[in-house]
Order: C-alpha cells, then structure tokens, then sequence
C-alpha cells in the first residue's frame, strides 16, 4: 500500500514537474517573443533571459521571432525609366523585425514577411528609378536613389512592424537585346572615328609635305640667288684687281693673261699646236717674259 502510494507520489511530482517546465521559456539574445494564449497573442517579450507563462501548454504556447537584421532578395526585374530605356535592375534589402505583434498579426512569419516584402521592393524600384533617366541611375546619384527607394518601403510597410535598414542596387543593366545592339553601334562609332582620324592625319601628312617642299624651294631659291650675288660681287672685286693692276703694270697684266692662256690651250700633253713662228699667241715663247720682238 505505502509502495503504491510511493508510486503515486512521483509521478505526480512528475507531473508537476512538466507543467512547471513547460511553463518556462528562454529568449535568446537575437531573439523576442510573443506569448500566445489559446492562439491569440497576450503579451510581448523582447527582454533576453528566462522567462515564466501563466499557463502551461497548450493553454500558452511561445511564438519566437528572429530580431536581427534580416535579408531580402528580389529577383531582377525590369524597368523603364523615364528616357524609356529598359533596365535590368538586381536589388536586395536588408530589414528587421521592430514590433513582433504587428509582425505577427499582419505577416505571420518571415515567408510572409518576405514575399509581401518583395513586392513592395519591386513596386518602389520601379517607382523611384522609373522617375529617373538612364545616366542617373548610373551616375554617382545612386546612393541618393537607394535611399528613397528604402524610405519608400519604410512608407508603404510601416503597418507590418518591421523596418527596411537597408536597400542596395547589385546591378542596373540594360537587356541582353539592347546591350549587344549598343555594343554594335559602339564598335561602328570607333570604327568611323578611327576612320575620321586616319584621314585627318592623312590630310595633316599631306600639308606637312607640301609646306616642306615649298619651304625647300623657298630655302634653295634663297641660297642660289645669295650665292648668284656673292659670285657677282666675286667676279666685280676680280675685275677690279685686274683692272687696278693692270692699271700699274700693263706689261705683267699682258704677260699673266697670256699664261693663263697657255695653261688653257696647253692642258694635255697630247695637244699640238700649229702656227706659224711669228705668231702673236706665241710671242712670250719666243721673246721671254718681256714680250718684245
């Protein structure tokens, strides 16, 4: 009888004992809680520690939700801004859960929360770059662009309990159709440019030459009529000298025109001469440097 009673006894401290535990919960440091009561939430607890329920399960169960900074991935969608060129923008959004209660009556969990999310991160690319021209979203403004796009998540998602931390652009491109179609027309730009300064050099080589041609004409012209006027004036000075020694000495003029003569005639000593004796030619041959008969 007493051993029935021992029985008895622990299991139902046993019991006890469960229901005690199961009245006891624990948050952790990156988490908050809500607790629930026959499915309807009673109270909130963002505090870490260990915590106590009124009741035990399943009168009171404990829903935990993450309290990180979370992540959102969109998949690219496309969208045409306002100089109606198409995009392909890749964005992602980083976001947190500020009030567990509001997250859990309107989005219930993260799967939620991260669909409803998605929308309204592809309704605010759109909506924020569709406003915006084709070189400022790829311009240094895009810092200024991701801001507005997460304050207008923060707007539209202020009733969900959640707040967006963060919005980023991986990559705004335009379609594949388009991206080749601009490569081509960039290729064929360089081309013609390549094209354009070819003949402009071309056209430079050809200047170049004739300006070094006429220069040259112009430098040899100079020099030939310099060199026409230095001989000139040569040839006068020459002239001069003669005329004043002759002027001095008629006799030794006579007698250096007659050996420059002779030097002329007499060149080769193959040439033959002939002429009679008494020949004027030959006169300094016959009479000495004196020249008389």
């Amino acid at each position: 009888m007493r051993r029935g009673k021992g029985i008895a006894t622990v299991i139902g401290a046993g019991f006890v004992l469960i229901l005690l535990s199961s009245m006891v919960f624990t948050v952790h440091q990156t988490q908050q809680a809500i607790i629930m009561q026959v499915g309807e939430p009673i109270a909130v607890v963002t505090e870490p520690g260990l915590h106590f329920k009124n009741w035990p399960w399943p009168i009171q169960n404990v829903r935990v939700f993450d309290k990180r900074v979370l992540n959102l991935d969109a998949p690219p969608e496309e969208v045409i801004a306002q100089d109606r060129k198409r995009l392909v923008v890749d964005a992602f959004a980083r976001w947190r859960i500020v009030d567990p209660l509001r997250f859990y009556q309107t989005l219930v969990n993260e799967d939620g929360a991260r669909q409803r999310l998605g929308l309204i991160l592809n309704s605010a690319v759109r909506r924020v770059l569709g406003a915006q021209t084709f070189t400022a979203v790829l311009s240094g403004e895009r810092a200024k662009l991701m801001h507005d796009i997460r304050d207008g998540m923060n707007a539209d998602a202020h009733d969900f309990g959640v707040r967006i931390v963060d919005v980023r652009i991986r990559r705004a491109d335009l379609p594949q159709a388009n991206s080749d179609a601009i490569y081509r027309r960039m290729q064929q730009e360089r081309k013609r440019e390549a094209t354009e300064y070819r003949s402009q050099g071309e056209q430079i080589k050809l200047e170049i030459e004739s300006k070094a041609e006429r220069d040259a004409t112009i430098i040899r012209a100079t020099a030939t009529r310099q060199a026409e006027i230095t001989r000139g004036e040569g040839d006068a000075e020459k002239n001069r000298i003669f005329a004043d020694a002759y002027g001095r000495d008629p006799d030794f003029f006579a007698f250096y025109r007659s050996m420059k003569a002779y030097e002329g005639a007499l060149r080769s000593d193959t040439t033959t001469i002939l002429l009679s004796p008494d020949n004027e030619f030959l006169r300094y041959f016959q009479h000495g440097a004196s020249g008389s008969r």
